[in-house]
């Protein structure tokens, strides 16, 4: 993972012994047979930038992140041929500057109960566009200075739930299509269409930022490929009241649509460790579907699938290895993900298991563990492979 924080202050002179880490991580990838997919940003604004003009919520951030980007293909792009810009924009967006839960603590839900600073109802959405700008004025230098030469491709990668109406109502219906229009067609409508979906234009107004003739051009187009965080599956309901529109002023109030997994009291799949986490493999096959509708069958890579069991400190090692569960999820996502393929002529390209370790989960920690392999936290960081590691050997004949 490549990140601004190799870089001295955030715009300032290159940190070679960063490059060099990555050069010989680059390397040693190769030399095993790994093809590496790096990703420019995950999540890792550097502080100065932060400090400097608050990040994401001003224009500069355009021009310091091509930078940054550009010199990541001049260092790297001669072995590294499969590029993302970003990961999970709408989660970093909601989460730090709508509900205030991650970097950089931003909202003003409840009247700025939860956080000091910002505004909910319009910092998201800039955002997102200088999240867009930046993606595709570096696709547009990438495709223009580097890859005929380099021969790579690029992409970006969402996190996308799929969501199914709560009834077969009318009003259900269209607050699930919102639903994915506040989500993922936030993004993607842009990326296919030059324009934000037309249920965030009406229903944000003049606080969702307008695309000039210009931008819109640049924007259209921008990758080589789709990458599809996918892990579950929600029900969408119309938001019938005001009241959430009232106490929180932010997107979700925007969209218009209430996302649950419960339908009158019954999950709408069993559960993984995470509260957020059910378990529905039907949905990855209806999301590969709708994005070959919508958006006429792009490529895409399944950049993460996977779900969680509790970081469990009384059960013994040999039972946190029998992670029969993880081995039915994978089993059941990837036949659904097969017949999208084979029988509904979706262009997947490519599958990654979120995770092949153990490791910290952002607001969970240690306690989620997404590992295909297990790390003891307590000695000394050891690995052991998981039933499911087994099986994934299996499956994939190796």
């Amino acid at each position: 993972m490549l990140t601004r924080d190799d870089f001295i202050d955030g715009s300032g002179e290159m940190n070679e012994a960063g490059v060099d880490h990555y050069n010989k991580l680059i390397n040693a990838l190769l030399e095993k047979g790994i093809e590496p997919y790096v990703t420019l940003y995950h999540w890792d604004l550097p502080q100065a930038l932060e400090d400097s003009y608050k990040g994401w919520l001003h224009s500069n951030i355009v021009g310091d992140y091509v930078k940054f980007a550009e010199t990541c293909f001049e260092k790297f792009g001669d072995r590294v041929k499969k590029w993302v810009t970003f990961n999970e924009p709408h989660t970093f967006a909601i989460q730090g500057y709508d509900v205030g839960l991650q970097a950089p603590g931003r909202c003003s839900i409840l009247l700025h109960t939860f956080c000091r600073a910002g505004n909910s109802a319009t910092e998201p959405y800039i955002v997102g566009h200088h999240v867009l700008l930046s993606h595709a004025t570096t696709v547009n230098i990438y495709r223009k200075k580097y890859k005929a030469k380099q021969g790579g491709r690029i992409g970006i990668a969402l996190d996308v739930m799929w969501y199914e109406p709560m009834s077969n109502s009318s009003e259900d219906i269209a607050a699930t299509q919102r639903a994915q229009d506040f989500q993922f067609g936030w993004f993607m409508d842009p990326i296919f269409f030059g324009e934000y979906p037309e249920s965030m234009r009406e229903r944000v107004g003049d606080r969702l930022p307008r695309f000039s003739v210009e931008e819109s051009t640049l924007v259209k187009g921008s990758l080589d490929f789709v990458g599809v965080n996918h892990y579950t599956t929600y029900y969408a309901t119309n938001n019938k009241t005001n009241i959430i529109g009232t106490l929180l002023n932010n997107t979700l109030a925007d969209s218009g649509a209430v996302t649950i997994p419960f339908r009158n009291g019954s999950p709408i799949g069993s559960k993984a460790s995470s509260i957020w986490l059910y378990i529905v493999p039907r949905g990855i096959r209806r999301l590969m579907n709708y994005i070959k509708q919508r958006y006429g069958n792009p490529p895409i890579i399944i950049t993460e699938n996977g779900m969680d069991d509790p970081n469990n400190i009384f059960i013994s090692l040999e039972k946190a290895l029998k992670d029969d569960k993880r081995i039915r999820y994978h089993a059941d996502y990837l036949s659904n993900l097969s017949a999208a393929i084979k029988e509904d002529g979706c262009d997947v390209r490519g599958y990654f298991v979120w995770s092949l370790l153990d490791n910290w989960e952002w607001g969970a920690g240690y306690t989620s563990r997404f590992g295909l392999y297990f790390v003891d936290y307590n000695n000394k960081l050891q690995r052991h492979p998981k039933a499911s590691v087994k099986w994934f050997k299996n499956f994939l004949g190796t």
